[in-house]
């Protein structure tokens, strides 16, 4: 079978899409290499190249032939290099397909990661919610079928796009092997004396956002009675400042880290050093920290109202994201009860299963050889 990819944020981001893009290029490449895959991408990157085609020698670039055009390359003239290279398959990995792939009778399949700019709008500009609306709502009406990665962004799909539930099927993320390494005692304490973490700590990985909602932990530290640090890592907005507001108020300065810029190598280390990974998002399309977090053993608490509980399983514990007290009150049960954390550490683990590579592969694959089956019983 030849498969193609739509494969700019593969090739040009580093943290989500481009996480997603990369890792379903490979895990396919590695578990099914009787496959040939194209990535079709406006623009090459000789480091991604080296980690992410060369291992393979059935992945190939294609790139936009003229460099000026890039952004109408992939939306209008990205189709007609996918007739001339008889591709049989094509997945738009990041919400979007070429405007006229319909026209063409190339089986389509995209991904689409969530739908929070319309139930958030407020979050976006007023630009971006358009742009993003027309794109996703197109590509779910011009794809074969289209892959949800949790249940809550299926359901989302149905609500805003009127879709065929039947037309979804759900295919959840993994996470980066790192996570799944062990790392020795000595490794995870040389990371804490080179960021000054203390022996314990709360941790809580992600952009310092409103939607992340991260000043809910701070809220639930005034009403701990154990002492302990939190630690929270990811790129900075505006938000932090009133993170920092709050601190200040409440005389909670020594008890908050904030590191940002972490190489991505030194982060499952970071992870392995908690005592806690707590995750109050408001609203996420599936929740990778949470499975990065099960797979570094250790004890997740998130919040309830999306799809965190399809990443947490049922032995993670969550809260509402307005809850400060709830939140505390799990916090203090995890600290106190050391049959817990085991549990909650073992069977977490043995949920993260289900979002290994090769589930996700053999899963990838499905949906691709059922897309390819019923468009050939349609013509």
């Amino acid at each position: 079978m030849k498969i193609g990819f739509e494969a700019k944020r593969a090739f040009k981001n580093f943290t989500g899409l481009g996480n997603y893009s990369r890792a379903v290029i490979s895990i396919m490449a590695k578990y099914y290499p009787q496959n040939q895959y194209l990535l079709y991408t406006p623009q090459d990157n000789a480091k991604v190249r080296q980690t992410l085609v060369e291992p393979f020698a059935n992945i190939s670039v294609k790139t936009a032939p003229v460099k000026i055009l890039k952004s109408y390359w992939r939306s209008f003239q990205l189709t007609k290099s996918l007739v001339y290279d008889d591709v049989e398959l094509f997945h738009g990995l990041s919400n979007e397909l070429p405007a006229n792939i319909k026209k063409s009778n190339i089986t389509s399949v995209v991904t689409i990661h969530d739908l929070i700019f319309l139930r958030f709008p407020h979050y976006f500009k007023w630009v971006d919610r358009q742009i993003y609306r027309y794109k996703f709502k197109a590509a779910c009406k011009n794809a074969d079928r289209i892959i949800a990665i949790s249940e809550q962004t299926k359901r989302d799909i149905v609500q805003y796009f009127n879709t065929n539930p039947q037309k979804i099927d759900v295919v959840y993320q993994g996470c980066d092997a790192a996570f799944c390494c062990p790392y020795s005692d000595d490794a995870i304490k040389e990371i804490k004396e080179k960021y000054k973490l203390p022996q314990q700590y709360l941790l809580s990985v992600g952009t310092i956002e409103t939607r992340k909602n991260q000043l809910l932990i701070c809220k639930a530290l005034k009403h701990l009675k154990q002492d302990i640090k939190l630690v929270i890592v990811g790129k900075v907005t505006a938000y932090k400042q009133k993170i920092l507001d709050f601190i200040q108020e409440n005389h909670l300065t020594q008890q908050v880290i904030f590191l940002e810029n972490v190489p991505f190598q030194e982060l499952p280390l970071i992870y392995q050093g908690a005592k806690i990974f707590i995750y109050p998002s408001r609203f996420e399309g599936f929740g990778i920290p949470i499975v990065e977090a099960l797979n570094s053993k250790i004890p997740v608490i998130a919040a309830t109202g999306s799809c965190l509980e399809e990443a947490g399983g049922p032995n993670s514990l969550y809260v509402h994201p307005d809850d400060d007290i709830a939140l505390a009150k799990a916090i203090e049960r995890v600290l106190k009860d050391e049959d817990l954390q085991n549990n909650m550490i073992k069977k977490g683990l043995t949920y993260a299963e289900n979002f290994n590579d090769e589930s996700i592969a053999k899963n990838l694959n499905s949906v691709y050889l059922k897309t390819i089956e019923h468009a050939k019983r349609r013509n």
